[in-house]
């Protein structure tokens, strides 16, 4: 009896032992092979490209692209599911920012949406950046993505997108589907699938900047 304790006590201590190098050995495997979201097109327009005068920019951020036309209404119950679902989890990483293209002329409604987002749920609206574009300008982008999408004769989609710090549109390439954006409506596909694939790209940049570092500090 005596032996077979001692026995138990080895074997657990062993476990005790082992089981987080196991675990440590899996996360940096994880590390090594990393998954990325895929790029489902190099071809998106630059908001400079398409004749828009802004300081914005998709370089060197990841931005989530909307397109609310010229009726704010149509959009402000995805904009506010926005808000809380991602807006709100993300804002604080730096080169996070959301680009809302809406037509000119809506500049009042913006200027409502930001403040009741602001006021009534406390948001810092600093990462919502809002494009005021032309029609003509709105197509253009939008066609530019190339996604099996159209946009509605107010020019608004209730979809967004995932663009990159090098401007890719980046989605989900999988056997049984390709999903190159979010329906803003569904609050499921906002936290089932928008979230990790944020995620996902955040991930991307934070462990590549890591390494960058680790590189120079070797150096």
């Amino acid at each position: 009896m005596a032996i077979d304790s001692k026995v138990k006590k080895y074997f657990t201590l062993s476990i005790l032992f082992v089981f987080p190098i196991i675990i440590y050995l899996i996360l940096s495997s994880g590390v090594n092979h990393f998954v990325k979201l895929p790029i489902l097109n190099k071809n998106v327009k630059s908001l400079e490209s398409i004749g828009l005068d802004t300081e914005t920019s998709f370089e060197n951020n990841v931005s989530i692209l909307g397109f609310w036309g010229s009726v704010i209404d149509n959009r402000s119950i995805g904009g506010y599911n926005l808000n809380q679902n991602i807006y709100n989890r993300f804002y604080q990483y730096d080169g996070f920012q959301f680009v809302i293209v809406v037509s000119k002329g809506m500049e009042k409604q913006i200027t409502e949406f930001k403040y009741k987002i602001s006021n009534e749920l406390g948001t810092d609206t600093s990462k919502w950046k809002f494009i005021f574009a032309e029609e003509f300008q709105i197509k253009e982008l939008f066609i530019s993505l190339n996604t099996p999408f159209t946009l509605d004769e107010n020019y608004s989609t209730p979809y967004v997108f995932i663009i990159d710090k090098k401007g890719y549109l980046r989605g989900r390439n999988e056997k049984e589907e390709i999903l190159y954006g979010f329906n803003t409506n569904s609050i499921a596909m906002l936290d089932d699938k928008m979230v990790d694939d944020v995620k996902i790209v955040l991930a991307e940049y934070r462990l590549a900047l890591k390494k960058n570092s680790t590189i120079i500090n070797e150096k």
